[in-house]
């Protein structure tokens, strides 16, 4: 069986994550997401939470209801040999994702021989990130059409 991680730190899960994740799962036995901190970003909502959001837009899915959802708290090529993948999937909206996202996949190739699989955002979301979507939320703007159901709530909730 072939499993996959499909890293990031979903503050919030968008539609974009969860095409990514669907296709993934197209391509793999198993998927699972991976909620992790990272800590060049400042937070919106805590991990649980986070993960939580997941759960239920994985599960919302036919596509991805067998998508199982984790916190990883420490390196990711950690968090793969504890579920036992040999692959992660990182979707790409353009170049400067690609500029940012080949380092680490050399990294952790390096450190576990882990490989990773870009996987090119559809069009319909490639102009959608969580950072433009809190900007959004946190100026009163809509956001419920970029994100799955529930998740708008929870940030709206928590810009206050």
């Amino acid at each position: 069986m072939t499993i996959a991680v499909c890293p990031g730190s979903f503050d919030p899960i968008t539609l974009g994550h969860l095409d990514v994740v669907r296709r993934a799962r197209s391509l793999f036995d198993h998927v699972v997401v991976a909620v992790a901190k990272n800590p060049g970003k400042s937070g919106l909502l805590d991990l649980e939470t986070r993960a939580s959001l997941a759960r239920a837009a994985v599960a919302s899915d036919p596509a991805t209801a067998d998508v199982e959802v984790g916190i990883a708290d420490g390196l990711l090529v950690d968090f793969c040999r504890e579920v036992g993948a040999t692959a992660v999937v990182k979707g790409l909206r353009g170049g400067a994702d690609f500029d940012a996202e080949l380092p680490m996949a050399l990294m952790n190739r390096h450190l576990s021989g882990v490989e990773t699989v870009f996987v090119v955002a559809d069009q319909v979301y490639a102009h959608v990130a969580s950072s433009l979507v809190k900007d959004i939320a946190r100026n009163g703007g809509e956001i419920d059409d970029l994100v799955p159901d529930g998740v708008a709530e929870a940030v709206r909730a928590a810009v206050g």
